[in-house]
């Protein structure tokens, strides 16, 4: 254990991490908490967890920022924090990218229960927290930080300090024309944008190749070591698949014939991507029908594959899963009676079942016809100049990029 080379890299993280002036709105919530449980920051790579965990380490005197990727392999995470705890007062520890300790679970029920530190923690990878979740349950806190939602976009990238619009609001009240004025920012939002990295000199979106890479290169196999090498080879060849295909198009009986695994596999092949924030997935409404998903992918990773062009239809939708989970809403896509798919989502809000579909500035209502619910909304997208017929009518059209100001 190398002590002044910790010290040196909790030195240069914090002079680092001071140019950063604006904060995550993650950051108020978190800034609030006092570690008890303990508290893991876990979200896609790219989304700001460092900066953000460096950011809340400054609010605490006693405390030591790590980042878990620096420690020579074979680093006892329990030793340093002993060590630091007792030997020089430290009481809050900021443990970046916690994944690279193999033995962390374990460690971190040790020292939540024989100890009264408090410890923030960072992945980038859910997959571990999964297969640990029953022991670390009662004594950790998961918080997840999705990228930007169109809302913080803005303030980052253009000081624009608008109000959280919520969701009921934007889906039935009259909405207030400076939001509906936004709309020319959301196809770079669509394109990459909610990504922070994006933001620093120098970045292009060609580092979401490298991102995807790392994850299928590294990030599932370390995870899964009895993954062959066929089988990440067929994740591979499954990501692919959806980013060339029709969301409708996407289910585990189409993956299973067009990439040649077994329906068995092609549903834990998913999970796995999932729990690497590279797809979602969304089930059926209702009872009785076949529980096969819809999948999306998360943000802006369709464009990897497809021309943005080509693709915003599912980028439409994409984005609608995202923002359903920054608004902490379940969704469910609809059926018909007889078991058919559909392009539309169900939304249960206050108690009223509301289905929407989403399309472009002409989408109308005939999909709705034989479907029943309480409330029927079209959520349409418009890059064009607005006209008389994408006026927003509350509770009946609503523009999508709406959804993106909680």
């Amino acid at each position: 254990m190398d002590i002044n080379r910790i010290l040196d890299l909790d030195n240069r993280a914090d002079r680092e991490t001071r140019k950063y002036k604006k904060k995550r709105f993650a950051y108020q919530t978190l800034e609030t908490t006092q570690g008890r449980p303990f508290i893991a920051i876990i979200g896609p790579r790219g989304a700001g967890k460092t900066v953000l965990l460096r950011q809340l380490r400054q609010i605490y005197t006693n405390s030591l920022y790590l980042s878990a990727d620096t420690l020579s392999r074979g680093t006892s995470i329990k030793e340093i924090i002993r060590y630091f705890s007792e030997q020089m007062g430290i009481t809050r520890f900021f443990i970046d990218e916690i994944h690279f300790i193999p033995t962390y679970a374990a460690d971190l029920k040790e020292l939540y229960d024989f100890t009264s530190i408090h410890i923030w923690f960072t992945s980038s990878v859910s997959l571990s927290l999964y297969s640990s979740a029953w022991d670390l349950s009662r004594r950790v806190r998961t918080i997840l930080l999705y990228p930007f939602s169109f809302r913080e976009y803005l303030f980052f990238r253009y000081e624009n300090e608008i109000a959280p619009l919520s969701l009921q609001n934007a889906l039935f009240q009259t909405i207030d024309p400076r939001y509906l004025r936004l709309i020319p920012f959301f196809d770079e939002y669509l394109k990459g944008g909610l990504y922070p990295f994006l933001l620093e000199p120098g970045a292009t979106p060609e580092q979401f190749t490298h991102i995807m890479e790392k994850i299928l290169q590294e990030d599932i196999p370390n995870f899964d070591p009895q993954l062959s090498l066929q089988d990440v080879t067929f994740i591979r060849k499954i990501l692919s698949f959806i980013g060339r295909s029709p969301i409708d198009g996407i289910n585990y009986s189409s993956i299973s014939r067009n990439v040649g695994v077994t329906k068995y596999k092609a549903e834990k092949f998913l999970t796995l991507l999932e729990r690497s924030f590279l797809v979602r997935r969304a089930f059926p409404g209702g009872t009785n029908v076949l529980k096969e998903p819809k999948v999306f992918m998360e943000l802006p990773y369709r464009t990897l594959f497809r021309d943005f062009e080509d693709c915003v239809g599912e980028l439409r939708e994409d984005f609608f899963a995202l923002a359903m989970a920054q608004h902490g809403v379940d969704f469910f896509y609809a059926k018909t009676t007889r078991g058919k798919k559909t392009p539309d989502f169900i939304l249960d809000l206050d108690g009223n079942r509301v289905i929407v579909e989403i399309g472009g500035a002409g989408k109308g209502r005939s999909q709705f016809k034989g479907l029943e619910y309480d409330k029927k909304i079209v959520l349409f997208h418009d890059t064009g100049v607005p006209v008389k017929s994408t006026i927003p009518r509350p509770g009946v059209r609503v523009p999508l990029h709406c959804l993106g100001f909680g």
